[in-house]
């Protein structure tokens, strides 16, 4: 279970990273959806096997289950819907004022870029 879970969680990272890639805004948000999707099972197979509560006296402390995993997911949950939905609301915002998905380069990319091309070849 632990193996496909860890399969799981890197085809999450590489969907999530090949997403990011692209330059439309609705693949960048869900893009990061599946990356924090992917952090969250790789932060939960960090906290081990199942175990016993921890909050539950009975028992050694090596049967019980570490309850600092779940916490940090709980807290990765919060903050991955928080930029989600405000990678939402700025690709909503330049869709009503470009009508477009895409990613426009910035002028002084262009210029640097322009600058370089130039530095390369000097004839």
């Amino acid at each position: 279970m632990t193996t496909l879970l860890a399969i799981t969680a890197g085809v999450l990272f590489a969907t999530g990273t090949y997403l990011l890639l692209g330059r439309q805004l609705s693949r960048l948000v869900i893009g990061i959806g599946l990356l924090g999707h992917g952090a969250n099972i790789l932060i939960v197979l960090s906290g081990g096997g199942r175990g016993r509560p921890a909050f539950v006296g009975n028992g050694t402390a090596e049967e019980m289950t570490d309850p600092l995993p779940q916490a940090l997911v709980l807290t990765a949950i919060v903050i991955t819907f928080a930029v989600t939905a405000f990678l939402l609301a700025m690709a909503f915002r330049s869709w009503l004022l470009n009508e477009d998905d895409d990613v426009e380069d910035d002028v002084e990319d262009r210029r640097v870029a322009a600058a370089l091309a130039e530095a390369e070849d000097p004839s």
